[in-house]
């Protein structure tokens, strides 16, 4: 592989069954011969099994881009975690549109999504499959499970430290379901597979759930910057915690700026530092950029081949008049672009000094007139499947680029906006955190200075510096301009101009599929 990070070894799902309110169209689980007293068996079978709850974050099943899929009912190609969560978050919103006609897929920028839109169903059940893995490994690697198999010192010790990342790695996902869904069906290691139907979870226990398993394993994980590339440690904890603290009163009702504030800082001192030019970020050997980024999906074009994750993010923006060789691709696949307001969030807009501004306008429209029409909206130029050295990928076809989850920009935006909120921080370190990534931005540590923040500003300023990240329509929710008339783009709620739609939308509703065989399952309202 291009980096040296744990292997993603493809390995059969190890579970014969998923949830059992999952419904017969979109089985969580792929059946198999494969035991899971055969996969546990020894040390060696427990870190294939660990792999495959950290593969499943950039796979989307077991025969590489297509064929046995981890998620049925669902075009595989679109099965992808990232690919799923970032529609959610950015085609909603005033930053991303997409050309593309699948059923349900232009729900998301005209705001008229039902309780049976396929990519929502999609990423529900990804979620759900990915806390399943979880709840396995960590069901498997009991300190019983262990000692009857006959592993224990230092074999075991490293065992603990992998259900630690597994903990982690589903309180991730439960983060994103309460984020999204708000009170998804909770399950845990101590649910048996194939047992009673899953209870639902409120989004405010849910918040104390993620909360207190992120505390938890805090003894456990590896220190800051001491894992392997692509696992999680210590700050990739501090990380999440600081992000759902951030957004704690939209979910509990009680705001939390002051641990925002405590565990932004607590990360921002672990030893992180920006990168010096803003446009290498995503590039196919981003995992150069380990001083910035706390934790990442890993692809890599030879080895995690799907139609998700960042081949979706190289190839879906580029089309029109554009050179896919610049991108280093094969070929684009015109469907992504932004809107002119997000456009308007950057001085003198496309033409900003402000190198964050990465739009393609060359034979294209700002204004989007028809949303199916490439041409019509600027493309976005962020995501490039090349080194940063400008030399090729591994492949044309699939990108080498890493996501990440977590990196250090995010946190010192979390800094400032908690601090100006009146989370207890320091005003003149919030505006010097804001101030670094501008003076990234402008190359310039005056040409773009601030003097103060406002938390209009640092909305602002999260669209310019996190944008098609993953982070929108959370952030519009956050300030009550998601479904509010107060601020509008193109098409919002289906109208050229835009237009405000009904408050219920702030969350997307629960599968159909699954409120009607889970009677313990309550829709959310509106749906």
């Amino acid at each position: 592989m291009k980096r040296n990070s744990i292997k993603y070894i493809t390995v059969a799902a190890l579970i014969a069954g998923g949830l059992t309110s999952c419904t017969k169209k979109l089985d969580l689980l792929p059946t198999n011969d494969v035991t899971s007293a055969q996969v546990y068996s020894n040390p060696e079978g427990y870190k294939k099994a660990f792999a495959k709850v950290y593969a499943a974050y950039a796979l989307t099943g077991n025969s590489g881009p297509a064929g046995n899929g981890d998620v049925q009912g669902i075009d595989e190609g679109t099965s992808d975690f990232f690919r799923l969560m970032w529609c959610a978050e950015e085609l909603s919103t005033d930053e991303a549109v997409v050309g593309w006609g699948d059923v349900g897929l232009p729900d998301f920028h005209s705001m008229t999504w039902s309780s049976s839109n396929t990519f929502l169903t999609g990423l529900y059940y990804r979620c759900m499959y990915q806390i399943t893995l979880a709840n396995d490994f960590i069901r498997q690697s009991s300190d019983a499970n262990l000692s009857s198999r006959g592993i224990s010192g230092a074999d075991a010790d490293k065992i603990r430290q992998y259900v630690a990342e597994a903990r982690f790695l589903r309180a991730y996902q439960y983060s994103i379901l309460m984020d999204l869904f708000g009170n998804p069906p909770f399950v845990t290691e101590n649910d048996p597979l194939g047992g009673p139907l899953p209870k639902q979870i409120s989004r405010k226990d849910l918040f104390a759930y993620i909360e207190s398993e992120l505390k938890a394993i805090d003894g456990t994980l590896a220190a800051p910057k001491t894992n392997e590339y692509g696992r999680a440690d210590k700050a990739a904890a501090w990380a999440l915690l600081a992000r759902i603290y951030l957004n704690a009163e939209v979910y509990t009702g009680t705001a939390q700026y002051n641990n925002a504030v405590t565990y932004s800082k607590k990360v921002i001192d672990a030893g992180y530092t920006l990168i010096g030019d803003y446009t290498k970020l995503m590039r196919a050997d981003n995992n150069l950029n380990k001083n910035e980024f706390i934790l990442t999906i890993n692809y890599d074009g030879l080895h995690t081949q799907s139609y998700g994750g960042m081949t979706f993010m190289t190839h879906a923006p580029v089309g029109g008049s554009m050179n896919s060789a610049d991108f280093g691709i094969a070929g684009g696949w015109a469907g992504l672009r932004t809107t002119k307001a997000f456009v308007n969030l950057f001085p003198d807009g496309a033409g900003s000094a402000d190198k964050r501004a990465q739009f393609y306008t060359d034979g294209q429209n700002i204004d989007i007139n028809t949303i199916s029409t490439f041409t019509d909206g600027y493309a976005i130029t962020k995501f490039k499947n090349i080194k940063i050295d400008g030399t090729a990928a591994q492949s044309k076809d699939y990108a080498d680029v890493d996501m990440p989850i977590f990196r250090l920009a995010e946190q010192y935006l979390i800094y400032a906006e908690a601090t100006t909120r009146g989370g207890g921080g320091d005003a003149t370190l919030a505006l010097s955190y804001v101030n670094a990534l501008r003076a990234r931005a402008y190359q310039s540590a005056t040409v773009g200075k601030l003097t103060a923040l406002t938390t209009d500003l640092l909305l602002d300023e999260r669209g310019r510096e996190l944008y098609w990240e993953g982070f929108r329509r959370t952030d519009l929710v956050r300030y009550k301009k998601f479904v509010e008339a107060t601020y509008l783009w193109p098409f919002k709620g289906g109208s050229k101009d835009g237009k405000g739609v009904e408050s219920f939308r702030n969350l997307y509703p629960l599968p159909s599929a699954d409120v009607t065989a889970n009677p313990n399952l309550k829709q959310n309202t509106g749906y």
